[in-house]
């Protein structure tokens, strides 16, 4: 990677749950170490770097806690980016917000109330609010419950026109259906930062189904690096693949001390306005 990335310019988009952080049984305890963070931070320093998680963008933000990276919440749904026609600015004037969904807003707070109420009763089942799609937790639902749960996450999606149903790693999403992923994320952010020509490497590290989105564009791209991280064998259209978020840190520890001994590392940093 270090040999094909000589003289090219890199960008970082990162998932959050199952990379940065680990898996846990509560959603709301996925904190990620202070290692991982200081790593993150590093990298931010040396490439333009983006965390795009299912998780509304705000959640992720005060997971992290960094202010140079951009965030992209809700599967690519809701980015903060720099500025770009056609959107529209944010208080400090500085990034901008993108929300393709954002009509859908009233729907799905009508769509989350429902759920809560129709799911109280299920023991284990945890409703999460994601601003722009709706997670159903099932992680500590019983097997005998998980049909039951299901049916009626169908139902409340029945009365939804423009909705549709996705898994994840033990949960259920309700999502706008909208031709709108990480992967669109990905191009979204590289044309924004100036960094969609054939010069860019794109590295997305992630581990959810969902990334396989932004592995597609990659993989179209011809260049860059889609990496996995998994424990076990996956179908997957990432090249790459780490088995955990420690190794994930380690990567990222070694890419920015890569960088930090380039002797180019001043003259891109220049180019790309990062300020250590």
């Amino acid at each position: 990677m270090m040999k094909v990335a000589k003289g090219k310019k890199i960008v970082v988009f990162l998932d959050y749950d199952g990379t940065l952080s680990p898996i846990v049984d509560d959603p709301n305890s996925a904190f990620m170490s202070d290692e991982m963070r200081a790593a993150v931070r590093e990298v931010a320093k040396c490439f333009p770097t983006a965390i795009i998680s299912g998780r509304s963008r705000e959640k992720v933000k005060e997971f992290v806690q960094l202010s140079n990276v951009y965030y992209a919440g809700s599967h690519g749904m809701d980015i903060m980016a720099p500025p770009r026609p056609a959107v529209v600015m944010d208080k400090k004037g500085t990034e901008v917000l993108f929300q393709p969904a954002k009509s859908f807003l009233p729907a799905i707070q009508k769509i989350l109330t429902e759920l809560e109420e129709e799911t109280a009763k299920i023991k284990g089942a945890m409703v999460e609010d994601n601003r722009f799609c709706v997670s159903v937790h099932f992680r500590h639902v019983k097997d005998e419950d998980y049909q039951i749960l299901e049916e009626k996450v169908r139902s409340v999606l029945e009365n939804y026109a423009g909705f549709h149903l996705c898994w994840g790693k033990k949960v259920m999403e309700i999502r706008p259906t909208i031709e709108w992923d990480k992967g669109h994320a990905v191009e979204y952010f590289l044309e924004t930062l100036g960094l969609s020509n054939s010069d860019v490497l794109p590295v997305y590290i992630g581990e959810d189904r969902t990334d396989e989105d932004a592995f597609k564009v990659i993989q179209r791209r011809g260049q860059g690096y889609p990496i996995i991280v998994t424990s076990i064998p996956k179908d997957t259209k990432a090249s790459y693949s780490l088995i955990d978020p420690s190794e994930v840190l380690t990567f990222l520890l070694r890419l920015a001390r890569w960088r930090k001994s380039s002797s180019s590392s001043r003259s891109l940093n220049q180019i790309w306005g990062v300020v250590n």
